[in-house]
């Protein structure tokens, strides 16, 4: 890993291949490791720059609130940092929405803009999964014990079947309980997001057997992301970089490579 400063925050991250540069955003649950495997299949044909959000893997950030605003911030200023003018911004999840207010924020930062299994700045899990909300809130407050029930959310049963192992990702979660209150509380900031506005070109992606955020949730941004393309990825759960990282970067690099 290396480091930089940027925006008052020490942000750790790993950077491979060559080419256009890439900026991979991480869910909630990780860090820059969920995409070991995705950001090596980029890493053939663009500049992968995979980094740890506040409060995630190796970054250290100060012990303040903050929202999706400010880590939009440091993504802006960690493109700034490493001598780009702009990139190309891969988001899932958590990530998904720090990458919608980075193309409001700093709309000159982003080249073309990927949104994958996430949902609109603004809503809430309750709000877009209410028939889980409950078990999802109850499971993540027993962890590690619940890892294996939790992992049910990301991941589906096949693949949970075939690689057991994956559910130690929620099981071995390093957040102490000062960071994990911190993470915890990133929605409930203020968020104003016009998505209306973003001008970049947009792909919105989602996994057909995603069980945290309904797919259709995830499609509906294309609605109000002028010009967005859509794909939908048959038998992938929530977490389709770690999941199928080859169909995901296949529908990634089609659409940044597109004329």
């Amino acid at each position: 890993m290396d480091r930089t400063e940027a925006n008052g925050t020490s942000i750790a991250f790993k950077r491979s291949g060559s080419g256009p540069p890439v900026l991979l955003m991480h869910g909630a649950e990780a860090d820059h490791s969920q995409f070991d495997a995705f950001g090596a299949l980029l890493a053939r044909r663009f500049t992968v720059i995979a980094y740890d959000q506040r409060d995630s893997g190796e970054t250290r950030n100060p012990p303040v609130s903050y929202g999706p605003a400010e880590l939009a911030d440091d993504a802006a200023a960690l493109i700034k940092a490493l001598g780009y003018a702009r990139a190309h911004v891969f988001g899932t999840s958590l990530g998904g929405i720090i990458a919608q207010m980075l193309a409001t924020r700093h709309p000159g930062c982003i080249d073309r803009l990927v949104l994958s299994s996430t949902f609109r700045p603004g809503m809430s899990l309750a709000t877009i999964n209410p028939e889980e909300f409950s078990n999802i809130a109850a499971l993540r407050a027993r962890l590690p014990e619940s890892a294996a029930e939790f992992a049910r959310y990301f991941y589906t049963a096949d693949y949970l079947a075939a690689h057991p192992e994956v559910a130690n990702r929620f099981g071995g979660n390093k957040r102490n309980a000062e960071q994990k209150q911190r993470r915890g509380g990133i929605l409930t900031q203020p968020i104003v997001c016009d998505l209306a506005a973003i001008k970049a070109p947009t792909l919105v992606l989602a996994g057909a057997e995603d069980r945290l955020i309904p797919p259709a949730h995830t499609l509906s941004l294309a609605r109000e992301i002028v010009g967005a393309q859509t794909v939908t990825i048959d038998g992938i759960g929530h977490v389709g970089t770690i999941q199928d990282p080859a169909a995901v970067a296949k529908e990634v690099v089609r659409f940044l490579q597109a004329s």
